[in-house]
C-alpha cells in the first residue's frame, strides 16, 4: 500500500476518496488549511513540504471557483519535486475546459497544462457536473415565482461516490496520464432536471422556463462541450441522488 496525500481532503469529493482510499488500506493524508495532522495553505504552500514529504501518490481535489488553482497547483508540484519521492499526482478536471471559454474551465485547463509540463508523473480525470451542483442550481432558481434556466443546455450529472471510485482506482504509483474522461448516465436539459427535482420535493406546480443568454461560454454549453456522451460510465442517477437528499 502507498501513503497518499488528498488536498481538499475535507470537501465533498475528497472525503468520498478519502474513505474509500483507507477502506483499501492505504496510509493517507488529510490535507486542508484546518487538518489536525497536515494544516497546509495551497495559497502560499505552507506545511506542503512536511505533507509530501515521503508520499507516492498525491490526489488532487482542492479547488475554488473564486481563483488560485493555478498558483495552488504551482506550490504542490514544487513540493513534490522537493519530496523526490511522488510519482503520481492525480488531478480531477472538468470535461471541457479546453473547449468552454468560462473563467474556472480556463483555470482548470491552465492546471492540466502546468502538471503536464511539470515532469512529475501525472494522471488527469475530466468528469461532468456533479449531482448536487445541478441541485444546487435548481434550487437557487426555485427562489423566484418562475423557475428560470438557461435554454438549451444539456447536463450529464455524475455521483460524487462514482467519481470517487474512479479516484481510488487511479491513486497508484503508477501515473496514467489523460485518462478517459467520465459522465452520468443520463443527459438532459436544465429544465428537464429542474422538473425532475421539483415533482421528486413536491413543488410539481412551478413554472420552468427557458431563458436564452448572451456569451460564449453559454454557446460553448449549448454545443455540449461539458457532455461526455461515449463515456457515460457512472452509474448514480439523479433520481438516486434526489432520493438520498431527501432522507
Amino acid at each position: 500500500m502507498s501513503t497518499v496525500l488528498v488536498t481538499g481532503g475535507t470537501g465533498t469529493l475528497g472525503t468520498a476518496v478519502v474513505t474509500r482510499l483507507r477502506a483499501a488500506g492505504h496510509d493517507v493524508r488529510v490535507l486542508s488549511r484546518h487538518s489536525p495532522d497536515f494544516p497546509v495553505d495551497l495559497r502560499d504552500g505552507s506545511g506542503l513540504d512536511a505533507a509530501t514529504a515521503g508520499a507516492q501518490v498525491v490526489v488532487h481535489c482542492a479547488s475554488s471557483p473564486r481563483g488560485g488553482d493555478d498558483a495552488a497547483v504551482r506550490h504542490l508540484i514544487a513540493a513534490a519535486r522537493r519530496a523526490g519521492t511522488v510519482t503520481n499526482l492525480v488531478y480531477i478536471s472538468i470535461v471541457g475546459v479546453d473547449v468552454v471559454p468560462l473563467g474556472y474551465y480556463r483555470t482548470k485547463f491552465e492546471v492540466e497544462r502546468l502538471l503536464e509540463a511539470s515532469g512529475l508523473g501525472v494522471t488527469i480525470l475530466r468528469t461532468t457536473q456533479f449531482h448536487d451542483l445541478v441541485a444546487r442550481l435548481v434550487d437557487t432558481a426555485a427562489k423566484l415565482p418562475v423557475v428560470l434556466l438557461p435554454s438549451g443546455v444539456r447536463v450529464q450529472p455524475v455521483s460524487v461516490g462514482d467519481v470517487a471510485d474512479r479516484l481510488a482506482e487511479l491513486a497508484v504509483p503508477t501515473p496514467a496520464g489523460r485518462v478517459p474522461d467520465m459522465g452520468g448516465p443520463e443527459i438532459r436539459t436544465l429544465q428537464e432536471w429542474a422538473r425532475i427535482q421539483l415533482d421528486a420535493t413536491g413543488r410539481r406546480r412551478r413554472r420552468v422556463v427557458g431563458l436564452r443568454l448572451a456569451g460564449r461560454a453559454y454557446a460553448g454549453f449549448r454545443r455540449g462541450g461539458n457532455l461526455t456522451p461515449s463515456h457515460g460510465t457512472g452509474r448514480g442517477t439523479f433520481a438516486r441522488f434526489l432520493a438520498e437528499r431527501g432522507r
